[in-house]
């Protein structure tokens, strides 16, 4: 019988894993478990203290009825502190803890959670197995999914990382129920990208069902989420470490994104608000280049406006930015790789982009 709440298998080097999509789902948790063959039933979760103390509470409450054997930790994750200090915490609560490697650990929070998280567990003892219960969209749609954790340095975000694959992806859409319409805006960031890099016609759904989509509350929307995260799964399926074009593609918008995060300090705009505004440099740089037209830039710029994201910010500074971009992850060769479009659903890799070209097509954000 083919379970309703499986979104997608993804397969990996480092084993397969399931992503689990449904709401009210939490007491299926502890069959999931069972299918990643993970055998020792102690179980170390590490919160975001922003689900402290009643959603860590319920969570805790339902691994131990389970019959897991349940610590927990929590500490503020954000992308301020996004850096060694935070996974260090972790290492130190998981030493006193007598943690070991046939343990497994919950990473339960957004994606500066997992990232964390999952760095940590790749990590210590050489590696532990840990599962993702993601409680945000952005790393329901995205994040949790694909494995790539790690940690923020001053000259750049996510330098210092790992590919850790998961056992498991588990998102019950009850832990988005309290999330601030800010977040749940900037997480629908990272599901339009899916739809305008691969798949026009999810694309269409957000322009024409926005009502039954935005709030997440209707069996539609978890449908929709589950279209947003087979998509990323089937990349990460078919380009694990990111050495292909597929896996580049989902960073439409990011190099911008980042370099926005990175000049503001991570401060002003929550990820997926920074990604907004890089998809439009992005396609701006598509325009100048004769690769899509005008009625194309302006459905993007339409639908992220009807989800609550940004598109301009008349603060920004060019030149910061055109530096910020030079340390980001994707450059080759000291070449920055652009993610453009071809066409709403069709995605490209561009380099050797003029300088002019990237000016002008940021100069039309800022305004």
């Amino acid at each position: 019988m083919k379970n309703k709440y499986l979104a997608a298998e993804v397969k990996t080097s480092q084993g397969n894993y399931r992503v689990i999509v449904g709401k009210s789902i939490l007491d299926l948790l502890g069959k999931e478990l069972e299918l990643t063959g993970i055998k020792k039933k102690t179980c170390f979760i590490i919160a975001d203290k922003s689900m402290f103390p009643k959603k860590v509470k319920l969570l805790h409450e339902t691994m131990e009825s389970f019959g897991y054997k349940t610590n927990t930790f929590s500490l503020e994750l954000t992308e301020e502190n996004k850096n060694y200090n935070s996974v260090s915490k972790i290492y130190d609560w998981l030493s006193e803890m007598k943690a070991e490697r046939t343990d497994f650990i919950l990473s339960f929070g957004g994606g500066v959670a997992g990232d964390i998280i999952g760095f940590a567990a790749s990590s210590y003892l050489r590696g532990m197995p840990y599962i993702q219960v993601p409680t945000t969209l952005a790393s329901m749609t995205d994040a949790a999914i694909g494995g790539k954790t790690g940690y923020n340095l001053e000259t750049g975000k996510n330098l210092v990382g790992s590919f850790n694959q998961p056992k498991l992806v588990f998102e019950d859409l009850d832990f988005l129920q309290t999330l601030p319409i800010r977040e749940k805006n900037s997480g629908w960031a990272e599901a339009i990208k899916h739809a305008l890099i691969s798949d026009v016609n999810l694309f269409e759904e957000f322009e024409s069902n926005k009502k039954n989509i935005i709030n997440l509350d209707t069996e539609y929307a978890a449908e929709i989420l589950k279209k947003s995260v087979r998509i990323k799964a089937q990349v990460v399926s078919k380009d694990e470490f990111e050495r292909g074009e597929d896996r580049i593609k989902l960073n439409y918008g990011h190099t911008i994104g980042h370099a926005i995060e990175k000049v503001t300090k991570f401060k002003k705009y929550l990820h997926g608000e920074a990604v907004s505004i890089g998809m439009m440099v992005s396609i701006n740089i598509s325009l100048n280049l004769g690769m899509v037209n005008t009625d194309t830039v302006n459905r993007q710029k339409n639908i992220l406006t009807n989800y609550g994201l940004p598109t301009n910010d008349k603060n920004l500074n060019t030149e910061e930015l055109l530096e910020a971009i030079q340390m980001d992850k994707k450059n080759l060769d000291g070449k920055v790789r652009w993610v453009l479009l071809r066409n709403i659903g069709e995605a490209t890799i561009k380099e050797n982009i003029s300088l002019d070209v990237v000016k002008s097509s940021i100069s039309k954000i800022i305004y």
